[in-house]
């Protein structure tokens, strides 16, 4: 993730029970008012605004009001007003900022959030009111799997799928003993563990799992480690700071020419100013890349480019992508957000052309998409070949 330093991102994996326990709290009994069929679809962003996250939420809103303005200012021919509440990256106050654009805005979707711990409230919250909920960033695993529900709706990915698309590379590629080496919390555990199930499916070894304290920065001793175990290539989840600390570490102790090191996309995105040319050469697994040739893409790069003064990035084009959901929704349902069920199925059967390719959704709403190969060239995260076309999602736990 991009300008996201490691001790600032502690809170993403605490403090799940206590949202848990005071999404109760918040939630009432009375059921918001839906727009009515002549008036105005009310959005609800509950994004960061501030603080670590901020730049992350502001390009998810970009996109989103961009796609928004394309369509003249209407979703199912009704004006859009939106509502905006800070999440402030901060878990513990997810169901009271959550009720706030349920209860009191009154709301018919809320987009967000960026922050696993954060989002775990927000579908509390969202399930309990049967509002929609469109997740255009948080891959956390259970948002579409135990947690899955009718309204609960994702344009970004799961945890899984990067590293489950990496597994499938290394295997195809013939290596047959790969370490693993992650922060020991939810996100890195649940790329580990698409990777690992991809990679053993086609006869691969991974010889040792191994974890860092999150949201600890001292990798010396694990890459000393790694060096004695000789593995065939390392895998390897980290973000932000941590994922400069790691690279750059990683080069200075000689192994960058010795192991060949792998990772999800978000070990370089975001980052590779900062890795400098430790990073070059490095492969990762994303779904999204520069230099993707779809026109779909070079049209939305440009316009966001003249209306933002900015270069998008995975988080503009999943904000983007979650107002095309919506509007496949609400022009099925022509602008009538009290048609619940009808909104919901036309959502789940949408197929959105999107600027890193079409995309369906799983049964379970998580995006079924293409995981592409990049490689670290200069600046960019060049797209070297479609790693896994179509990757879906098990979901396991999801009983819809």
């Amino acid at each position: 993730m991009r300008r996201i330093t490691p001790r600032r991102l502690a809170p993403a994996c605490l403090a799940v029970a206590t949202v848990f326990a005071m999404a109760g709290a918040f939630a009432q009994t009375a059921q918001p008012a839906p727009a009515a069929p002549g008036g105005k679809i009310k959005v609800g962003f509950m994004l960061p605004y501030t603080g670590t996250y901020a730049a992350l939420g502001t390009a998810i809103e970009n996109g989103f009001r961009m796609y928004v303005q394309q369509q003249g200012g209407k979703l199912g021919g009704r004006e859009i007003e939106y509502f905006k509440v800070d999440d402030e990256s901060d878990p513990a106050k997810a169901p009271e900022n959550a009720t706030k654009l349920v209860k009191r805005d009154q709301v018919d979707v809320v987009v967000g959030t960026v922050h696993s711990g954060v989002q775990m409230g927000i579908v509390k919250v969202a399930k309990e009111n049967n509002t929609l909920l469109i997740i255009p960033n948080a891959g956390v695993d259970e948002a579409t799997g135990p947690l899955c529900g009718p309204n609960i709706f994702r344009t970004s990915f799961s945890n899984w799928q990067p590293g489950y698309a990496m597994g499938q590379v290394l295997a195809e590629r013939g290596l047959k003993k790969v370490v693993t080496l992650t922060w020991k919390y939810a996100a890195g555990e649940q790329s580990v563990k698409g990777f690992k199930e991809a990679f053993e499916a086609k006869g691969g070894k991974v010889v040792k799992e191994l974890s860092l304290p999150f949201p600890n920065v001292e990798f010396q001793a694990l890459i000393t480690e790694v060096a004695s175990l000789k593995p065939d290539a390392v895998f390897v989840f980290f973000a932000g700071g941590g994922a400069v600390k790691f690279v750059k570490d990683w080069a200075a102790a000689g192994l960058k020419d010795k192991i060949p090191l792998y990772g999800s996309g978000f070990l370089t995105d975001g980052t590779l100013e900062a890795q400098g040319n430790a990073a070059q050469g490095l492969e990762t697994t994303l779904h999204y890349a520069d230099g993707l040739s779809n026109a779909r893409d070079k049209n939305f790069r440009l316009d966001y480019a003249k209306t933002f003064k900015l270069q998008p990035d995975v988080y503009a084009v999943q904000g983007y992508d979650a107002a095309q959901l919506l509007a496949a929704g609400a022009t099925a349902v022509k602008g009538d957000m009290t048609r619940k069920a009808d909104l919901y199925k036309a959502m789940g059967s949408a197929k959105i052309d999107s600027p890193r390719g079409a995309f369906t959704l799983s049964k379970a709403h998580n995006p079924v998409q293409d995981f592409y190969l990049r490689k670290v060239d200069g600046r960019e995260n060049k797209v070297s070949s479609v790693a896994v076309k179509a990757l879906a999602d098990p979901a396991r736990g999801c009983r819809l």
